[in-house]
């Protein structure tokens, strides 16, 4: 991964249409770099997770071209890899995994971000009905000392509609997110063992991918 940090790096400093074109080589190096580490991802977890068998990892990365219509930031470029390896590609919405790629910044990530409001409900529906092992996946040990809690990004400050305020898992309720995170180094990413490395963090997040895709119909 070391030509594509590089690229990123460079990237952040050049964020404009006519370096990107001069380094268009360097960004296809780039790219077919992290699309290997994906397809070798793939196979490796759907050793655990068969419904990843035959992903095309192109079907999971996003395009570096940002979507500048409502944002600010007119720059043209992310300044990362992202990659949703879910059952069906990055357009699917069952649950899965997440990989992003920057430098100072990756992660790995897992579970449902964006729920759609039926999927959300649902999702709100089987932790209720199924507390205790909702939270038997989230205490579990190794997956605590992962990940820690589930992102609070967007959490609720009330009980979402429908359910009490004094309901006593209201803070799981609250979420609109379902994610769990885990921070990558920079050393990690070029590393000879990096795809046993991400596998193994994958791998920890299923028992809350296989929950979640219970509620999705």
């Amino acid at each position: 991964m070391q030509r594509t940090l590089k690229f990123l790096k460079q990237l952040a400093s050049n964020n404009n249409r006519e370096w990107f074109h001069e380094h268009k080589s360097d960004y296809e190096i780039a790219k077919e770099e992290v699309v290997k580490v994906i397809e070798n991802i793939i196979t490796s977890i759907s050793k655990f997770d068969p419904m990843l068998s035959g992903l095309e990892p192109k079907s999971c990365l996003f395009r570096i071209n940002k979507d500048v219509r409502f944002s600010k930031d007119k720059s043209p470029y992310k300044l990362n890899f992202g990659a949703s390896i879910n059952p069906g590609g990055k357009k699917s919405m069952i649950p899965g995994y997440y990989i992003h790629i920057e430098p100072g910044k990756s992660f790995l990530a897992g579970g449902t971000y964006m729920p759609e409001p039926e999927f959300l409900n649902a999702i709100r529906q089987e932790i209720d009905y199924h507390t205790d092992e909702f939270k038997a996946i989230l205490n579990q040990k190794k997956f605590k000392t992962l990940f820690g809690d589930l992102s609070n990004e967007d959490k609720l400050k009330t009980a979402p509609k429908g359910y009490d305020k004094n309901h006593p898992d209201v803070n799981l309720l609250q979420h609109k997110h379902f994610i769990v995170i885990y921070p990558l180094k920079d050393s990690q990413l070029l590393s000879e063992k990096l795809t046993k490395e991400l596998s193994d963090v994958f791998k920890e997040m299923l028992p809350l991918n296989q929950f979640l895709r219970r509620c999705k119909t």
